[in-house]
C-alpha cells in the first residue's frame, strides 16, 4: 500500500511508501492516479514504466495469438495467470480494444 497527498484539485502532489502526516490517504500502488502521477515525475523510472505498460499489450497479443492457434491451451497456464487473462480481456471488451495492427497507438 501507499500514500499520498492530494492538491485543492483533488490531485496525486505526493506519493509515500509509509503513512505520514502529510500522506496519509492510501491508495493501490497499481492505481491509475499511481501510475500517472509517476509518469509525470522526470528523472524516475517513469519512461521505463511506461516502456512495461506498452509491453505488456505485446505479452497479451502473443498470448491471444498462441491460445487462438492452440499452441498452448488457457488451462496449461497457472490459476492466477487465467484470471488476470480473464481480467484483461474483460477490460478490453468493454473498452473495445483488440490486438495490435500497425497504425494502432498504445
Amino acid at each position: 500500500m501507499l500514500y499520498i497527498k492530494r492538491n485543492a484539485q483533488g490531485e496525486v502532489v505526493m506519493l509515500s511508501k509509509e503513512h505520514s502526516p502529510e500522506c496519509n490517504e492510501s491508495i493501490a500502488p497499481d492505481s491509475p492516479e499511481v501510475l500517472a502521477f509517476l509518469a509525470d515525475r522526470p528523472k524516475s523510472s517513469a519512461n521505463f514504466l511506461a516502456s512495461d505498460l506498452a509491453f505488456v499489450r505485446v505479452v497479451e497479443d502473443i498470448l491471444a495469438v498462441l491460445l487462438e492457434k492452440g499452441i498452448i491451451s488457457f488451462t496449461d497456464l497457472p490459476a492466477p495467470a487465467q484470471r488476470k487473462v480473464m481480467e484483461r480481456q474483460s477490460l478490453r471488451a468493454k473498452n473495445d480494444v483488440g490486438l495490435l495492427s500497425d497504425d494502432d497507438t498504445i
